[in-house]
């Protein structure tokens, strides 16, 4: 048992405070990502209209797909910044555009697996669709879309942690600092 605990907390501890840091980012992110698909769903058409047909098929893209893009992509530069310079503290070790990339990458590949699983939840044929009795959009506590997205945020979230950490920062570690203005390298602090 205290090999298990000196495993887990003494040489696993700086991945429980990166862990912790990217919660607190993340769990900003949930709401700059809420405040986008509200302010979404409230200037554009009904989110569940069609937004685009796809040729040759019986499917389509809803508009609450796309608003749960816009709303991606809004946080994920939001969690991007915070967790760059707070998190996994990187900026000073590699460019933005190179890390970002990466980490948009991620992001892009979350937020198909998340579409699909806002898909299940959203669309009245589903067995795991939000019942349309509990979530009748009378209120925003009752708006299905709102509670699918949020959802979907807490299935994906662990799987973007463990992809970013292993790959987008951690691919930087080690390398000369960057000078993030100049992209020139910096003396080692």
């Amino acid at each position: 048992m205290e090999r298990l605990r000196h495993y887990l907390f003494v040489r696993h501890g700086q991945n429980w405070l990166l862990l912790f840091r990217f919660g607190l980012v993340g769990g900003s992110g949930v709401l700059v990502n809420m405040l986008a698909l509200i302010a979404a769903k409230r200037l554009g058409p009904d989110p569940e209209s069609v937004f685009l047909d796809l040729p040759l098929t019986d499917f389509n893209i809803r508009w609450y797909h796309a608003f749960s893009t816009i709303a991606f992509l809004v946080a994920n530069l939001w969690n991007f910044q915070l967790n760059r310079h707070w998190t996994f503290r990187s900026a000073r070790h590699s460019g933005w555009w190179r890390e970002y990339l990466p980490f948009l990458a991620v992001g892009l590949v979350t937020q198909m697996i998340g579409l699909g699983i806002l898909t299940l939840l959203m669309h009245p044929g589903s067995i795991f669709s939000l019942s349309p009795t509990i979530f009748d959009n009378s209120s925003g506590l009752r708006t299905r879309l709102y509670w699918a997205q949020l959802i979907t945020i807490g299935i994906t979230t662990p799987l973007s942690f463990v992809v970013n950490k292993l790959w987008t920062f951690s691919s930087v570690r080690g390398r000369t600092p960057v000078d993030v203005d100049e992209q020139t390298p910096v003396a080692p602090l």
